[in-house]
């Protein structure tokens, strides 16, 4: 457990906010705020799913255009809304995709994405608020309460549904800092209901809590809970916030979309799971001494290590954690140093030479939600990675700092804070840099799409009829006794 940080008096103080509190300023980055949005990109989010289909399955012509119109169409039981972390790559022969990373279950994009129009001031967070989150609450049976956000990273955000929500209901809304080392948190649970402690130092019933809880959320939120939350703690259990199971969700439903003829597949790098520490040196020297070791409970950014020496390896080897099993999977770096997997080496396409001819990593982050009409994209960002890739790497390379493109730091208290610095909008200056095309957009798209289906699926196998988790079933498919002791059920 993080130890408790020197501020923990201001973080921990819960707020009610009122309709009407919406102010631009304090739900965006500077930067996003005055930003124009990138013609290329206003164009493909108002893209209607038949263009996307017929494109998409012209450039892919093996593909069943009805298959993909149901996946578009698809109606999730539990993972609402998705985001998707993508690597732009290729291959020595020029062929270029769209790799799925890993997937998140928290909602973040909303404070990177500049306005689809400017008249319509609370952008995506209140499009989220009115056609997945009010649209679920009132689909599902209530308990009497109020409404809450729960949140323990970028209040910016969280505090920008908050508001939203507080409009679109227009009722007051809990703002509840909940944060993993909290020795006294203001949630708790009675017979199956979730409790707020209010701003009035008052317990409240909640009918219906939207969630920005990020570290290890099945240690707070139970798996069974008459209060709607969305995304559910089934949701990261399953692969929002697990990628052991999140690898295996992929292969399951790359198996059903290969048995339906579909043309369809998710694109990852080659992926080992249940490998324990001892084990992996073994899968790195298959690799080609060049891989990524993955603590599978981890989220933004920590717990990720990427290996390119044999010093790297053995600072791996070094540590202690917490778990007893990783996942390894093929790095993808520079043509010069990325592994050679079953279907090759791919490496990253890289941001446009900037005027020093460095190139950079770059992710995409691309969020959808479950609307009317089906799964459409929400928001988009981009981040690259702190130092420019190199051609070649010496012993004394630090490969995290040309590979890792997470923004968030760990401030080493509990907290994190993020390097805005490395940010790249969706705006007229930065999205050229990334040299991303239409259907470029298009394929990360249709790999976020398959990636919520498929985690999805793999949360309805494990939730029995009556609500509860399938101990028995989660345990033989990821028997990992400090992550099934850190779970809360009910």
């Amino acid at each position: 457990m993080s130890p408790t940080p020197a501020a923990s008096k201001d973080l921990l103080i819960p707020r009610l906010v009122q309709p009407g509190e919406f102010e631009a300023h304090r739900h965006w980055y500077p930067r996003a705020l005055n930003a124009q949005i990138h013609p290329l990109v206003a164009f493909f989010m108002n893209l209607d799913k038949d263009r996307i289909i017929n494109r998409y399955c012209h450039l892919n012509p093996r593909v069943n255009k009805d298959y993909l119109a149901s996946l578009i169409a698809y109606k999730p039981r539990y993972f609402f809304h998705a985001g998707a972390d993508l690597f732009h790559v290729t291959s020595a022969k020029g062929d270029r995709q769209m790799v799925l990373i890993e997937t998140n279950s928290s909602p973040s994009g909303q404070k990177s994405m500049p306005l689809l129009d400017e008249n319509l001031e609370q952008g995506g967070y209140r499009l989220y608020i009115e056609r997945i989150f009010k649209r679920v609450v009132k689909s599902r049976r209530k308990v009497h309460g109020g409404l809450a956000v729960l949140y323990d990273k970028n209040p910016m955000e969280a505090s920008g549904y908050a508001a939203a929500m507080a409009d679109v209901f227009k009722e007051p809304v809990h703002f509840v800092p909940y944060y993993e080392w909290d020795e006294d948190p203001p949630v708790r649970y009675r017979e199956q209901v979730m409790e707020v402690k209010g701003s009035d130092g008052q317990w409240h019933p909640i009918r219906a809590a939207f969630r920005y809880v990020t570290q290890r959320p099945w240690s707070r939120i139970p798996v069974y809970c008459k209060t709607i939350v969305l995304n559910p703690i089934i949701v990261c259990l399953a692969g929002g916030r697990n990628k052991m199971m999140a690898a295996k969700a992929y292969d399951f439903f790359n198996a059903e979309l290969k048995l339906a003829n579909s043309g369809l597949q998710i694109l990852t790098p080659e992926t080992i799971w249940d490998v324990r520490k001892g084990e992996v040196p073994f899968w790195v020297k298959k690799m080609g001494g060049h891989a990524v070791i993955k603590i599978p409970y981890s989220n933004a950014g920590q717990g990720v290590f990427t290996i390119t020496s044999e010093r790297e390896l053995q600072a791996f080897m070094d540590m202690e954690f917490d778990y007893d099993l990783f996942i390894v999977q093929s790095l993808i770096g520079n043509y010069h140093w990325s592994s050679v997997g079953e279907v090759g080496k791919y490496y990253h396409v890289g941001t446009i030479p900037n005027p020093k001819n460095n190139i950079f990593v770059a992710d995409l982050r691309m969020m959808v939600g479950s609307m009317p009409g089906g799964i459409k994209p929400i928001a988009i960002y981009a981040r690259r990675a702190k130092d420019p890739l190199l051609d070649h790497l010496d012993s004394g390379t630090d490969s995290w700092g040309m590979l890792g493109t997470n923004l968030s730091v760990n401030l080493g208290d509990g907290t994190f804070s993020s390097d805005a610095n490395r940010l790249m909008m969706m705006d007229r200056k930065d999205f050229n840099k990334l040299g991303i095309a239409l259907d470029g957009l298009i394929e990360g798209y249709i790999q976020t799409l398959l990636s919520l289906i498929a985690i999805d699926k793999m949360a309805q196998i494990l939730i029995s009829q009556k609500g509860k988790l399938r101990s028995r079933l989660f345990r033989s498919m990821n028997n990992d006794p400090a992550l099934i002791q850190e779970i809360m059920l009910e």
